[in-house]
């Protein structure tokens, strides 16, 4: 049973089962050329939400050390924001600094039914940004515990290594937090990448 914090935005609901703390093991699994990289890895996702209509979201991975009195070694983070896609409004803050003026217009769960799309899921989008110099804009869909996503644009810095799309793919399985992650980088078409099983902790 998923518990809605008392002040959620009406537009998270459809996304409320992320909201956490998620810890757990993964499998990094990704061929360039002739050489395939593969190991396991340690991660760590939030999802928060400061009563503005949108996720926060961080994510944190390290391998686990090699020796069985090491260290576990950091690997990657990610930031970023997760909303139901629908156009802003007057009722909604921005650009920048600007406030809103009037109400918003999703403010209770009726409200937030007139945005289901066809498939009868809610549209997606989330932006990612990595230290390295990239940045992700992905579109998808939630549809009950299910999220399908793939990348509209990716932006990279003069220095970010070559990384040229991406899918992704979340489920809430028996209380589990389970993903996969597919790219195209480094020369390579879309394949798979990265998966893992995440517990709620907090």
């Amino acid at each position: 049973m998923i518990e809605l914090p008392v002040d959620l935005p009406a537009e998270l609901v459809p996304l409320s089962w992320l909201l956490g703390v998620w810890e757990g093991s993964g499998v990094l699994d990704y061929k360039v050329g002739d050489e395939k990289v593969a190991s396991e890895f340690g991660q760590r996702i939030s999802f928060s939400h400061d009563g503005l209509p949108h996720l926060n979201y961080t994510s944190y991975t390290w391998l686990f050390p090699e020796e069985p009195d090491g260290d576990p070694r950091p690997l990657a983070t990610e930031t970023g924001y997760w909303r139901i896609a629908r156009q802003l409004a007057d009722g909604d803050p921005g650009p920048a600094l600007l406030p809103s003026v009037g109400e918003p217009r999703f403010r209770t769960p009726d409200d937030v039914e007139a945005l289901r799309n066809a498939d009868g899921g809610f549209d997606l989008e989330v932006s990612l940004v990595h230290p390295g110099g990239v940045s992700e804009l992905y579109l998808g869909e939630v549809k009950g515990p299910r999220i399908d996503l793939a990348t509209d644009a990716v932006m990279r810095g003069a220095g970010a290594k070559e990384y040229a799309a991406a899918t992704r793919l979340y489920g809430l399985v028996e209380g589990h937090l389970l993903w996969a992650w597919d790219i195209a980088a480094l020369g390579q078409d879309l394949r798979t990448h990265a998966s893992a099983r995440l517990a709620k902790v907090d």
